[in-house]
């Protein structure tokens, strides 16, 4: 199915597709006109339902029972797990795991834990490629920070150097579960995910994952 957090977007790169397509077939005996009108067109459609699909996630029953454990919140790739200091909710030393979604990635995120949510911000910004290591201060982002009941959890959407809009559901106050969709990032992206320093991550640079099924970590930090 297509996601429903990209309606407008969908709706205008169809009817540009069906469009040229129209044309293509309306001037067909004119190869200079049909062929590429007919091609551009049809890559156009083509690529609009690909990238708006909103596939249906078997969230891992470990992870619905098992409240320490963190899954991945977007598709994509692992570029960087560091240590650092978070300083907008852990507000010391935490571990931070960092995905890039390329254009061919599904976009929805899932959240990557349950708990409450007890911080948020949107920052508006600038729109340098997201794997760059300033983009996530400097990109157009959203911070979100959730208690869960083995500590903190913080995650980014952070939008690249094509994307120009996320879309977010959560706010304040909200309570998520595990692997529930809340939001997207419209083409090239990278979602950071912070957790404790003692933390057990289960993943490693290069590895591939997948939104609301790929468990990524293990909180350690129970009744905190």
């Amino acid at each position: 199915m297509l996601s429903s957090y990209g309606t407008n977007n969908i709706i205008v790169m169809l009817t540009v597709g069906v469009i040229l397509v129209g044309i293509g077939v309306y001037f067909f005996n004119n190869k200079f006109i049909a062929i590429p009108t007919l091609v551009l067109g049809g890559i156009l459609i083509l690529f609009t339902l690909w990238f708006f699909r909103d596939p249906e996630r078997r969230i891992p029953e470990e992870a619905k029972k098992d409240h320490s454990l963190v899954v991945s919140p977007a598709d994509g790739t692992v570029v960087e797990i560091v240590e650092e200091v978070e300083k907008y909710y852990h507000k010391e030393k935490t571990k931070r795991i960092s995905i890039f979604l390329s254009p061919l990635n599904v976009h929805v995120n899932r959240c990557p834990v349950s708990g409450k949510v007890e911080y948020y911000e949107y920052v508006p910004g600038d729109y340098i490629i997201a794997n760059h290591p300033k983009a996530s201060e400097l990109n157009e982002h959203s911070r979100i920070g959730v208690k869960t009941e083995y500590g903190k959890v913080f995650f980014k959407q952070i939008v690249g150097v094509v994307a120009r809009r996320l879309v977010c559901e959560i706010k304040e106050g909200d309570s998520i579960n595990v692997g529930e969709r809340f939001g997207m990032m419209k083409f090239g992206s990278r979602m950071d995910v912070v957790v404790d320093l003692n933390t057990e991550i289960y993943v490693k640079k290069g590895d591939k994952v997948v939104a609301g099924q790929t468990i990524i970590a293990k909180l350690n930090n129970r009744g905190i």
